[in-house]
């Protein structure tokens, strides 16, 4: 009895992030446009609270365009034989970098706002409201353009966590312009731009979390790999299961491999649907390569040292 190998292929534009790619470019041109407005009010009135969003608004715009190159790079580098899943892994890497990106900000903008702590420069409200609530509007389109895709991509989420931390800076800002301007508070605007730091710093680490998880091959979150085993192993004819390995490619892209030794009744080719049946209905992993040994040949499996 031979082996049987099954191969379920992933298709080119299988990435979740591909079917937001006009959602990303839409957001990416709204962003660069608010961004040169809050950078030249914001340098031109000393504001913190606005030079920090601007700076939020930068890593917006860097973050959005390295997820879409990410996105179309996956798209049109299709596996080869020396990159044999092609360029997916480029999504993850672009989250990461906006994970990188958004520490970096949040550490400048906490810098800047203790050295400002003691000596608060008079920052003029009505200009600081007027760009917030222009950017206000901004990011609200950017969010709900970006926000069904968060869900299914991490590299649309990260993207998706920038805006957010924008969204929730042009309220900072708009409510440090009007306390600004109704009651002449100099210290209004360094505290909005250290609030706006400390915002952003948590998601920030969620975010570099879960691509450090896909880029170490960790199991994907949620699921059990010993029970995938178990139920593996429970199917008729298989006695045991080992070499088993779940990982996630990019975002909605999951993959399995495993060894199944079966005994001499069973048939190769049942076990084989079997256990693909098994991996795309209960776990929704489509892409899944499966070695079916008999006894004979699992016992090579033990002389590996990993």
């Amino acid at each position: 009895m031979g082996h049987g190998h099954g191969h379920v292929q992933v298709p080119s534009s299988g990435s979740a992030s591909g079917r937001y790619v006009w959602r990303l470019a839409v957001a990416l041109a709204i962003g660069a446009a608010f961004m040169v407005l809050e950078v030249v009010v914001g340098f031109a009135t000393s504001s913190l609270a606005l030079i920090s969003d601007a700076a939020h608004m930068f890593t917006d715009v860097l973050g959005i365009a390295m997820a879409l190159t990410a996105v179309l790079l996956a798209r049109r580098s299709g596996p080869t034989f020396t990159r044999t899943y092609g360029m997916y892994r480029a999504e993850v890497l672009a989250a990461l970098a906006n994970a990188v990106l958004l520490f970096g900000v949040a550490g400048y903008v906490l810098y800047e706002a203790v050295d400002r702590i003691t000596d608060p420069p008079v920052v003029p409200g009505l200009p600081v409201m007027l760009v917030a609530a222009a950017g206000l509007v901004a990011n609200l389109v950017a969010f709900f353009l970006l926000r069904s895709g968060a869900k299914e991509s991490l590299n649309v989420r990260g993207a998706y966590l920038e805006v957010l931390a924008d969204l929730i800076g042009s309220v900072g800002v708009l409510l440090s312009g009007l306390v600004t301007l109704t009651t002449g508070w100099r210290y209004a605007d360094p505290i909005a731009g250290v609030a706006i730091g400390l915002f952003v710093l948590p998601r920030t680490f969620v975010l570099a979390r879960r691509a450090l998880r896909i880029l170490f091959q960790h199991a994907p979150h949620g699921v059990d790999v010993g029970r995938i085993s178990e139920e593996l192993a429970a199917l008729p004819g298989v006695v045991d299961v080992h070499d088993l390995h779940v990982w996630t490619l990019t975002s909605g892209m999951e993959v399995a491999s495993a060894h199944l030794t079966i005994d001499e009744e069973a048939t190769s080719a049942t076990v084989l649907t079997d256990a693909q049946n098994l991996l795309r209905g209960s776990y929704s992993i489509e892409h899944a390569t499966l070695q079916v040994e008999p006894r004979e040949s699992a016992r090579r499996c033990d002389e590996l040292s990993w």
